[in-house]
């Protein structure tokens, strides 16, 4: 599976990378990182879930609605990191209190989209499936997330 999601990641920062030298809005740019991610994310999430054809329009169906409530999610966590960024050398204490605040929502809005949808993903296919799937999905996130961290300076790091 680790092997699936380096082309991922190399992607996500190539999109990035890509974006920025083209002068786009945050929003032009979270719109062209949603894209390529989605379809990397799909290949890997059909590869790993391997679904019977019985249960798969089922799984599919409640996948697109899922994704659709993350990328929401997303957007927003990505809007904080860039606002960041923006803020990083003049961050103050009512920055800093701001963006972490939003963070740990945003956590919280993640983990609440995993249970929502845990218990749709179980009731069309299985147990099973569902945790398989929430499996493969945090991991691609703490990935991505991990990548990123290592990116993004520390509060205070000159």
């Amino acid at each position: 599976m680790k092997n699936y999601l380096a082309p991922l990641v190399t992607c996500l920062f190539f999109t990035v990378s890509f974006s920025y030298g083209q002068q786009m809005t945050v929003d032009d740019e979270i719109t062209l990182i949603q894209e390529a991610f989605g379809n990397d994310k799909k290949m890997i999430v059909e590869s790993y879930m391997d679904l019977p054809e019985s249960i798969a329009p089922s799984f599919w169906t409640i996948y697109q609605a899922y994704e659709l409530e993350r990328k929401a999610i997303s957007r927003d966590r990505i809007k904080i990191i860039d606002e960041y960024l923006n803020k990083y050398n003049s961050l103050g204490e009512y920055d800093a209190d701001d963006l972490a605040r939003r963070t740990i929502k945003n956590d919280m809005d993640l983990s609440k989209l995993h249970s929502k949808y845990y218990k749709k993903f179980k009731k069309a296919t299985s147990a099973m499936d569902a945790a398989k799937f929430l499996q493969i999905d945090t991991y691609i996130h703490n990935t991505i997330r991990n990548a990123l961290q290592q990116e993004l300076p520390f509060i205070g790091e000159n």
